[in-house]
């Protein structure tokens, strides 16, 4: 039986009613795809497609990066490299009224170029940071929402596992998008640093100045920094100077991330290593089964065509089908998990985005930028969660202060449509 978009539109309705009534995502993306397929093409299609999702989903080559990129963020994480950046950056700024949430947001931004996850950069940084900070008489709601904002920085910044989901996804070259990322993950953390300025000038008792450090305290800050300064240099630098592909560079990020936070890698760190990084990994496997699934119905209905071609008889203008979309990840952003919402909308949207000739890159930019703001925004926000657990506050007191930082997010996504070559220019620089 063939079905035409309706039937799309209606899957997909379905998939994010199951989502409200908190069906696990991967299994609501998998029934409603197995169903339909069952209703469309018979027991036959489906037990076939069924064992062809799971093998796609763990087969291609291009996916072992994703367990390579989780596992060196991972151990970066709990072999305390992110420690030393922290230490660094507070050394060098924490005098000023506001100078640890400013160390923050540096942190995470260095952080997430050997970590590529913005939870584990949000979780590390939370430990860290939030005890430092309330010490110096932070206010709770300013030393969370620079944690929550800094810790998408490690979504953008390279190695990204937004950026390899998404490569894979859709063809392109993981190594040119981790180039393109770059540029607005600095930008990001640049506008961030604005956010908290203007909530010191707002409220210049949420944030005290404390006490100068020494040249001897720098240096010796400094001297601690090497290993995430080595560990960034082998993974992007070897992608940019042809040593390796970005797989590989995956590997030897993880070795180096083995090496370098062996120290801080005791035995109950180790298990709890290997026990989050099955964890997450399992998760995005399974909801990319799921996914399979559920494209291979929306491709038979013809969703993707019927969209493209309803735009095209409307006529808008293509920055207003830009601005559309944009809006509807950050309400998608805001009901559903990141990697989730990339799995369950990038074919249909890449394919209507590359219809109206944008750059494919720098749409996987625009698409990250908004998951960023989905990890940060209520009700789903995973980072507000995280910060939350980690800080023992309430969810209240997390949420108040991240208006200003969702306002740098939504000015990077304006920067970015005036500017695309700040997403588009290293990669072709680099080749």
């Amino acid at each position: 039986m063939t079905l035409g978009p309706l039937a799309g539109v209606l899957a997909f309705a379905l998939v994010l009613l199951l989502i409200l009534l908190q069906v696990p995502v991967a299994v609501a993306m998998g029934l409603v795809g197995l169903v339909a397929i069952t209703l469309s093409d018979g027991w036959g299609t489906a037990g076939f497609m069924l064992g062809r999702s799971a093998f796609d989903a763990a087969f291609p080559y291009a996916l072992s990066v994703v367990p390579l990129f989780v596992a060196m963020g991972v151990v970066a994480a709990r072999g305390g490299l992110g420690r030393s950046l922290y230490t660094l950056v507070a050394t060098l700024l924490g005098h000023r009224r506001g100078g640890l949430a400013h160390a923050t947001i540096a942190a995470c931004a260095g952080f997430g170029a050997i970590c590529g996850s913005s939870i584990a950069t949000a979780a590390t940084m939370g430990r860290i940071a939030l005890p430092e900070m309330r010490a110096r008489g932070y206010a709770d709601s300013l030393a969370a929402a620079s944690v929550v904002a800094g810790g998408t920085l490690g979504a953008m910044i390279p190695p990204s596992i937004f950026f390899a989901l998404y490569a894979v996804l859709t063809g392109q070259s993981i190594g040119q998008l981790f180039l393109a990322g770059v540029l607005p993950g600095l930008l990001g953390a640049g506008l961030y640093m604005l956010a908290v300025a203007w909530t010191v000038h707002r409220h210049p008792g949420h944030a005290p100045p404390g006490p100068r450090s020494s040249k001897v305290e720098r240096l010796a800050a400094l001297r601690q920094v090497w290993p995430v300064a080595l560990l960034f240099g082998l993974v992007i630098g070897g992608i940019v100077l042809g040593w390796f592909a970005p797989t590989e560079a995956a590997a030897v990020g993880l070795v180096g991330a083995l090496v370098l936070g062996a120290r801080g890698l005791r035995r109950e760190q180790r298990a709890l290593a290997l026990t989050e990084i099955a964890l997450t990994t399992g998760m995005i496997f399974t909801l990319l089964i799921g996914a399979n699934l559920f494209n291979y119905f929306i491709e038979s209905t013809r969703l993707t065509d019927a969209l493209i071609d309803a735009v095209a008889a409307l006529g808008l203008n293509r920055w207003v089908v830009i601005a559309l979309l944009m809006l509807f990840y950050i309400v998608l952003g805001a009901l559903m998990d990141e990697v989730s919402m990339i799995l369950l909308t990038v074919a249909p949207a890449y394919a209507l985005v590359t219809g109206l000739g944008f750059d494919p890159i720098w749409f996987g930019v625009m698409l990250v930028t908004v998951c960023e703001i989905g990890m940060i925004v209520p009700p789903v926000g995973m980072n507000l969660f995280v910060v939350q657990r980690v800080g023992g506050l309430s969810l209240r007191t997390v949420v108040s202060g991240v208006t200003p930082f969702v306002l740098a997010d939504v000015a990077r996504l304006l920067l970015l449509c005036l500017l695309p070559g700040l997403a588009t220019w290293l990669p072709q620089a680099l080749g």
